[in-house]
């Protein structure tokens, strides 16, 4: 019904930048709000930052400052500018939406990750 596709995770050395995408495609009417998390190894899931339809942003403490959410409503994608990456940030990248479907419905659900390494 909807499928949610990350892209742009890969290996770059610290104080490097990364930029991740995340684009929701099938029966979407609107999208109310997307997110993203990330899973180090032998770690909890965490929020990493979220962003609503009308643009509001919350941010986990350990990435403000240094990651920007944004989104496209339009092409139901959001985006996440990582910059002064650090090897902590390594993690495994999940995007989350919850959408209006078009027969009236709410949906939410995750992508399947992308992984981000720090390391030099």
């Amino acid at each position: 019904q909807v499928q949610l596709v990350e892209s742009g995770g890969g290996l770059v050395q610290p104080g490097g930048s990364l930029r991740l995408s995340c684009a929701a495609s099938g029966s979407i009417f609107s999208t109310i709000s997307m997110g993203w998390y990330r899973q180090a190894p032998g770690k909890q899931r965490e929020l990493v930052a979220t962003i609503t339809s009308g643009g509001s942003t919350n941010y986990a403490d350990s990435v403000k400052g240094r990651f920007t959410i944004s989104r496209d409503n339009a092409k139901n994608t959001v985006y996440l500018q990582m910059n002064s990456l650090k090897p902590d940030d390594t993690a495994v990248y999940s995007c989350d939406a919850d959408v209006w479907t078009l027969d009236g419905s709410t949906w939410w659900g995750w992508g399947q990750g992308t992984q981000v390494t720090v390391s030099s």
